[in-house]
């Protein structure tokens, strides 16, 4: 792009705050996480070259996967193509990317452009041109860089951004301080205050702006919050300047009176507003109040550009506990200077304990006296009190807060009719016909805003000495605000209890919100009061959805526990959401709060209802709901699975529509754990057929997702209850798939007597599906032993089977296995051919995530004939597919045998990125017998490379596994690499004894000796 056509470009990329591209009025959609981190990284440092390796550290938060680099470039690609001129706004130079961009375009580049301009303003002493540059530079801040998302790279730029803004906002106040603002500068600078608390000049502007506007005692307990703060955050005590200043206030120095303002109209503000005096009825605004800085901003936002007609009316609703009554007082105090009338609270006792809503009449009443009307001034009579009340605030400018609403009707007759006024509203529910209003819902506080909290109540001090206790303090509360104050003030008015004392204490979830009581507060007394303000039935509702083993509920599932049709169910969801008994994360899925997850497992153990009592009617339709539905996805998926009987579950179950293939994929995978759930709570219950059905049809998913340890446990739940029912049908099944699960996690004597169980079961039977299944099962596990022979004959019987069946998807599973027996063999031709085979119905299947396995199979057996630009070959397509199809052992295996192939091609520098990638790869997901081999292949990759200490650790990490597990190949493959690496590096003796130990197990296996390398 050249600098003309920038220069007519109507195209705008803003990263202060969330990141936008405008493209003049139409807005680009980015059109993912991953694509706005890497274009905010880019435009942070425009003009300079960012690595692929720095955009990595700058897209991810905490370890990068394993494809970052590949993941990282794409985005760069994506980027060019939807933005318009793409191609000449990021360039590829060296070994990365840079911003070609004209300052007009970046509002980073434009913030600092104005402050430059300021800067220059000042010097020539012309304030009133500077302070429409700091106002304006300071205008285009949305918020914290990225949201305050991105790695450490952005997040250090947006916090040097940050400090840049922070010294902005400190001339601009000094300037209009000097022009003779006073009044008017409060609330901006109790804002500025919340923002940057430890900033001591901005504390002594509004110190200043205090003491000038007569509130001279509001001046000075303002130093004694910021020596608070400074104390017990950073023990130290406020600067000399702030010092001087307090001491300057505190004796009433004239010199710090207001300096007289430049010729020109006086500022709304120091208009005299005449008797009565102005109002201030707030609550006091909490000194360790933290957070809600986004929510803050958004009200700011909305007071600058909010039409002229009518009322500014802020409706601030969130479930009880989340704080909004802080927060309203908090945004009150922040803004008042702007409404020099006043500030009106009252609390109408919408939710309140024992006590009946105030009505409008009698609020009115209360307001009126308020502002100086005297009792015996009242007329009688609600609608005349009523317009009293509306002709006097239309006379007024201030700020009302009306808190603790229950419904519309209490506050629509008290909404002043003028535009000076602003309305803060708050309630537990959303008040849905109130129109005209900014919404403003609260959700939890975040972990940084939590711990913040936390160091305010506590200390420092303490709260540094147990972080992860702290940690899982505010996890165990839900993040809610009044949890978390009731847990800290127990620990600060109990300094000898740790707080891991108390995280043991709450950790049982049966007495979780007895911890979490106070005096007259409570956790459980505050969602009592929102239940209890349900209408009956949606009561009812509530705590027939506190059954849901699940941490979220679709709208199906809530159908099936109420009985209803999923557009009723759907209905009562928003009741409960609009009540906030209920959060929403994503559309079409609702979750409950883990504490109201914990009233509401109470109420069902009072009510005698939970599922550890009798099952309900509602649990039952549940459970045939979900395998109805999962039966539906599983049929969908994996087409010609075996047939099993369901006993008539599922009849009455309406499952949701999933037509393709990719949403039964995602509608598997999302309801994974509350299938595994549900079948947990089945066999509990005794509901062994539903278990089994259940079990089947989760395990798909959890092996895909890597979860073997879960798989097991769902596939003995099923062997269990397949037992108490008698079914040997079902019985064979189970074995076969816990078989499977023991064979990923490699237990091989476990594995080998559940598959020769259920293999004998299906002789018994004549089941000749299920006899071919479990004999190449029990092949695979015969062959990982050393039982080559035996496991030669299952494997091949297994595959003539399954190709007489029209089995296709199983057949080359058991020709992947048996390319793995012949390649441990030795015997590599027939390797590549059983593995080629198996590719072959695999690309016909179009199954992708099979295609991985059986490409990386034939590449392994590739290598063991020399050819490695085969290999090689088949590798770069199979790079391609882990991204979105691999599991995680399968991911590192492909990587693995890529830095090996490399490096035998001669190809170092990609063979050392792809073995980088392997050993950053999460190893806590492979299953055992894939860990073995790839340590040994990047053993034997390190020793190519002269690096024979790392190659020892990976050979003897992989001996260890593979002779605890019994996978006796790998095992000699890892003595022989030891042995070669121990021999170079000096230790002779050593490394010939691990050799011969090798052999020997060569020997027995039958491996011939070319092929043991």
């Amino acid at each position: 792009m050249s600098s003309a056509q920038r220069a007519e470009s109507p195209l705008r990329i803003n990263v202060l705050g969330s990141v936008e591209c405008w493209d003049g009025d139409e807005r680009v959609h980015l059109g993912g996480l991953i694509q706005e981190r890497v274009l905010a990284a880019l435009v942070l440092e425009a003009g300079r070259v960012l690595s692929v390796s720095q955009l990595v550290d700058a897209v991810w938060e905490d370890v990068p996967p394993a494809t970052a680099a590949h993941q990282v470039r794409k985005a760069v690609a994506r980027l060019r193509q939807i933005i318009p001129g793409g191609g000449g706004l990021i360039i590829t130079q060296a070994s990365g990317y840079r911003v070609s961009a004209d300052a007009a375009q970046l509002d980073v580049k434009q913030f600092s452009a104005l402050l430059d301009q300021a800067r220059a303003e000042l010097a020539d002493r012309r304030a009133g041109e500077a302070v429409e540059h700091l106002e304006g530079a300071l205008a285009l801040w949305r918020g914290t860089v990225l949201s305050g998302d991105g790695g450490e790279p952005i997040r250090a730029a947006g916090t040097a951004l940050l400090e840049r803004r922070a010294a902005a906002i400190e001339q601009l106040i000094d300037l209009r301080l000097a022009r003779g603002e006073t009044a008017e500068l409060v609330g901006e600078l109790r804002a500025y205050v919340a923002a940057y608390p430890l900033q001591e000049r901005l504390r002594g502007q509004l110190m200043l702006a205090l003491f000038r506007s007569g509130r001279q005692a509001d001046a000075l307990e303002e130093f004694e919050r910021v020596r608070a703060l400074l104390s017990e955050d950073l023990g130290i005590d406020p600067g000399s300047d702030l010092t001087r200043l307090h001491e300057r206030i505190l004796r009433n120095d004239p010199a710090l009176a207001r300096p007289v303002p430049e010729a020109g109209p006086r500022p709304v503000a120091e208009v005299p507003a005449g008797p009565p005096a102005a109002a201030h009825a707030l609550p006091h605004d909490l000194p360790d109040f933290v957070g809600r800085e986004r929510e803050l901003d958004h009200l700011r936002s909305y007071l600058e550009t909010a039409s002229s007609q009518g009322p500014r009316i802020v409706a601030i609703d969130g479930m009880g506990g989340v704080g909004k009554t802080s927060f309203a007082v908090r945004a009150a105090y922040s803004v008042s200077g702007r409404y020099p009338d006043g500030q009106l609270y009252l609390d109408l006792h919408g939710f309140t304990p024992a006590g009946q809503p105030m009505t409008a009449p009698a609020a009115a009443e209360a307001l009126l006296r308020m502002l100086g009307t005297p009792v015996d001034h009242l007329p009688d009579g609600a609608s005349v009190r009523l317009n009293l009340w509306r002709a006097t605030i239309a006379e007024k400018s201030v700020v009302l807060l009306l808190d603790n609403v229950s419904d519309v009707a209490q506050v629509l007759p008290l909404l002043p009719p003028n535009s000076e006024c602003l309305v803060l509203i708050t309630s537990r529910t959303r008040l849905v016909d109130l129109d005209g209003v900014l919404w403003i819902s609260l959700g939890t506080m975040t972990d940084e805003d939590s711990a913040a909290m936390a160091s305010a109540v506590l200390t420092s001090q303490r709260t540094a000495v147990e972080p992860e206790a702290l940690a899982e303090l505010i996890e165990l509360c839900g993040h809610l605000p009044l949890a978390i104050r009731i847990a800290l003030s127990r620990l600060a008015n109990r300094p000898r209890w740790s707080i891991g004392y108390l995280v043991d204490r709450m950790s049982d979830e049966s007495r979780r919100l007895d911890e979490l009581r106070s005096g007259e507060r409570g956790v459980e007394l505050t969602l009592k009061i929102s239940y209890e303000g349900l209408k009956a039935k949606d009561r009812e509702a509530f705590r027939l959805l506190g059954l849901h083993p699940g941490r979220d509920i679709d709208v199906h599932s809530a159908a099936a526990l109420l009985g209803t049709s999923p557009e009723e169910a759907e209905a009562t969801l928003e009741v409960l959401l609009d009540a906030h008994m209920l959060q929403q994360y994503e559309f079409g899925y609702y979750r409950f709060h883990d504490l109201v997850r914990s009233f509401v497992h109470r109420l069902l153990r009072v009510a005698g209802q939970s599922a550890g009592g009798d099952i309900s009617p509602a649990l039952g339709r549940l459970l045939d709901y979900l395998v109805c539905a999962s039966d539906q996805v599983c049929d969908l998926l994996f087409a010609g699975r075996l047939s099993v009987p369901a006993g008539g579950i599922g009849r009455q179950a309406v499952p949701p529509e999933l037509d393709e293939p990719e949403q039964a994929r995602k509608w598997l995978e999302r309801e994974r754990t509350t299938l595994l759930a549900a079948a947990v709570l089945a066999h509990e219950q005794g509901l062994d057929r539903h278990v089994t059905l259940l079990a089947r049809n989760v395990v798909f998913q959890l092996d895909a997702a890597g979860l073997y340890s879960e798989f097991a446990e769902a596939s003995q739940l099923a062997v269990a209850s397949s037992r108490r029912l008698g079914e040997p049908e079902l019985l064979r099944l189970s074995l076969s798939n816990l078989a499977v699960a023991n064979w990923k996690l490699g237990r091989f004597d476990a594995g080998i007597a559940a598959s020769s169980e259920a293999l004998k079961i299906a002789d018994d039977l004549g089941d000749r599906r299920g006899f071919a299944k479990d004999t190449g099962m029990l092949g695979l596990f015969k062959g990982t032993t050393g039982q080559f022979d035996e496991a030669l004959g299952l494997l091949r019987e297994s595959i003539r089977l399954k190709r007489e069946l029209g089995a296709a998807r199983t057949e080359a599973e058991s020709l992947v296995n048996l390319s793995s027996l012949y390649e441990q063999w030795g015997r590599y031709p027939e390797a590549v051919e059983a593995a080629g085979q198996a590719l072959a119905l695999d690309l016909e299947l179009d199954i992708r995530e099979h295609q991985i396995v059986a490409r990386a199979d034939l590449a392994l057996a590739y290598l063991g004939v020399h050819a490695d630009e085969e290999a090689d070959e088949q590798l770069a397509r199979d790079r391609e597919l882990v991204e979105d199809f691999g599991a995680a052992g399968e991911v590192a295996m492909v990587f693995a045998l890529s830095a090996l192939t490399n490096q035998r091609l001669g190809r170092h520098e990609e063979a050392a990125r792809y073995a980088e990638i392997v050993r950053e790869h999460r190893r806590e997901h492979w299953n055992p017998t894939r860990q073995v081999v790839i340590d040994n292949i990047l053993g034997k990759l390190y020793r190519a490379q002269g690096n024979d200490s790392d190659a020892a650790l990976l050979h003897e990490a992989a001996r260890t596994v593979a002779a605890s597990i019994g996978y006796r190949v790998e095992e000699a493959r890892a003595l022989l690499g030891l042995g070669a690496a121990e021999s170079a590096l000096g230790r002779t003796e050593e490394g010939q004894r691990h050799q011969r130990r090798a052999e020997e197990i060569f020997t027995e296996l039958g491996v011939p000796p070319d092929a043991r390398s």
